[in-house]
């Protein structure tokens, strides 16, 4: 139990009618979990307005209410504080009820359209090495120390992130990696957390079915470097055209990486093949089991925060050196007897995808063909789906067009929306394209098409272990498939 004015400390308010000592069991988001004591945050979502659940939730038992629109007949017994923005209060208050738990921590986020999960869970392994005990919040899963935590959301919300955070310092965490989505800044899911670090991989087309406008989409990735205080510090990249954008409003310290720019911290590739990267990072020579010129960003991005974090630079390169990718970036599956190479990635976006075709092509021998499998999630960005047709027929010898997630959506459907642009534009590549619907027979079909030592890339899912039907999650991961498949077909 805590008293409601220590909760409310620093929180925007308007006014407030009833008991400011009054004690508060927990504070809640969602109506659902709303028990006797509690204090409800009516919070304006996407989809729903918690003010329509203010009286559903007195009735529930809730004795504060925190509302931007008081309702108009007011309970005695309850507390009402009428603020400005509802989603900020609650990420205020949710630090708050939780001690400040990022204030106990050196908390960096990762923010861009690619990369970030890679990005956090490399500084995450980094640190563990180095002695440290460390959290981890990403798209792939939530870490405190060595346990595991399953991840539902790229960010948390608000009550959840502090929570995990509290978690973190209890169990005797001294840094925290956590990926920033989008829509956890521009929903104010990390509001009332103190960041020490920001760190900005790339912007690419994504997330416009939330965003609208690629501006829109900026301005949310911005929002998080413009909310960072005079002690911490931002790393962009400054070979991204938006990259300087990042740090144009923010009062952090400010630094950039690059592998073609001039910056603070800089990288050359010289070597990039099946084998990893070799790499001169600030003039010294450096070979990682990583592959292709994205990840030599993501490994001095990992680089950049280590030595701004008081890393010692060989120390960090060594350790760098021999990390392996995060599950389902650029993971490799060798079939045992025809040395088929699958490569099982989350590249679920134009850019993603062109970038990992084109890593493989820059590695893969010209008797090697390249096949691709790769499908589009439903109820998301339609715009993209012929985009990512395109690419994948453009720079691949064979394509095949399968499901992803098609959610509500009918997956033929989706691939048909994939296929118009084979009406107008690429028509030439229309040719190399094969539409199999079950993304298990997909598989399959690109295995027998492939002869041995060429590259088959599975793309879309990556880590996911589902597949998102109507509903429904069936089990489903690219990576056991293939594995399956080259048993079955080489048997």
């Amino acid at each position: 139990m805590m008293q409601l004015k220590d909760i409310l400390k620093g929180v925007a308010i308007i006014r407030i009618v009833g008991d400011e000592a009054t004690a508060v069991r927990a504070i809640q988001q969602d109506s659902r979990k709303v028990s006797e004591g509690d204090c409800f945050v009516a919070v304006k979502g996407t989809t729903t307005d918690g003010h329509q659940y203010i009286q559903q939730v007195i009735d529930k038992g809730a004795t504060v209410i925190v509302c931007e629109i008081s309702p108009a007949t007011l309970n005695e017994r309850v507390t009402y504080v009428v603020v400005k923005n509802a989603a900020i209060a609650l990420g205020e208050m949710a630090a708050n009820y939780f001690g400040n738990p990022a204030d106990k921590v050196k908390l960096v986020g990762v923010t861009g359209t690619n990369g970030k999960t890679s990005v956090a869970t490399l500084l995450y392994r980094l640190f563990s090495k180095l002695g440290h005990k460390v959290g981890l919040l990403s798209t792939v899963e939530n870490k405190i120390g060595a346990e595991t935590i399953p991840s539902t959301h790229t960010t948390p919300d608000a009550i959840s992130l502090n929570q995990l955070l509290k978690r973190m310092v209890d169990e005797g965490c001294t840094y925290v990696f956590m990926e920033v989505s989008s829509h956890a800044v521009d929903q104010h899911r990390i509001a009332g957390l103190t960041f020490d670090g920001a760190l900005f991989t790339n912007i690419t087309h994504d997330h416009l079915d939330y965003h609208k406008t690629f501006e829109n989409y900026i301005k949310a990735k911005k929002g998080f470097f413009d909310a960072l205080n005079k002690d911490a510090f931002a790393l962009v990249n400054a070979d991204d055209r938006n990259g300087l954008v990042m740090l144009q409003n923010t009062a952090a310290k400010r630094y950039t990486y690059s592998l073609k720019s001039a910056s603070d911290f800089k990288c050359k590739i010289i070597e990039n093949s099946v084998y990893g990267l070799q790499l001169d990072i600030d003039g010294t020579d450096f070979h990682s089991l990583l592959i292709g010129e994205f990840n030599a960003y993501n490994l001095t991005l990992v680089y950049g925060a280590a030595i701004l974090l008081g890393v010692e630079r060989l120390e960090c390169l060594t350790i760098l050196s021999e990390l392996f990718p995060p599950e389902g970036r650029f993971q490799q599956v060798i079939s045992p007897k025809n040395k088929i190479v699958a490569i099982v990635d989350y590249a679920h976006t134009p850019d993603a995808l062109k970038n990992v075709l084109h890593t493989i092509r820059a590695i893969k021998t010209d008797n090697q063909k390249l096949i691709t499998v790769v499908g589009c999630g439903g109820d998301r960005d339609k715009a993209k789906r012929p985009v990512m047709a395109q690419v994948a027929a453009k720079f691949s010898d064979k394509c095949v067009l399968t499901s992803d997630n098609p959610r509500s959506e009918e997956p033929q459907q989706i691939i048909d929306e994939m296929m118009e642009v084979f009406k107008v534009d690429a028509i030439e590549d229309k040719r190399k394209v094969l539409c199999i619907l079950d993304r298990q027979e997909a598989i399959r079909s690109a295995v027998l098409f492939a002869n041995p030592s060429d590259i088959l890339l599975i793309a879309g899912k990556g880590h996911e272990k589902y597949q998102e039907i109507k509903g429904v999650k069936y089990d489903f991961d690219d990576k056991k498939v293939v594995e399956n498949i080259f048993k079955e077909t080489e048997n």
